[in-house]
């Protein structure tokens, strides 16, 4: 258990995201240690074309319209706590 870089929750499981995606060459490139819910937001958001053209740092992830009302509900909840994504609209028509 360890901490998440982009909602700051303690004792939670994270795992593994590539600031740039590995299919736009980052397999080898920074990466963050994300708690679940975290991770799972930024995927259902984005695609790795958008992840990869505007999103590859912490700080422009929690600056994003989009992702940080969620990183401030995220960080109310108990870090047990794992809920269902689903892609949004405009993801969900690409």
């Amino acid at each position: 258990m360890s901490t998440c870089e982009l909602c700051g929750r303690k004792e939670v499981e994270t795992t593994v995201h590539h600031l740039l995606p590995k299919e736009m060459g980052g397999t080898f490139g920074e990466t963050a240690d994300l708690c679940i819910p975290c991770h799972k937001q930024i995927h259902a958001l984005y695609t790795n074309q958008e992840i990869a053209a505007r999103l590859t740092t912490i700080k422009e992830l929690r600056q994003d319209d989009k992702l940080s009302s969620f990183i401030k509900w995220i960080r109310k909840q108990p870090a047990t706590k794992i809920m269902k994504n689903r892609k949004s609209k405009e993801r969900r028509r690409k």
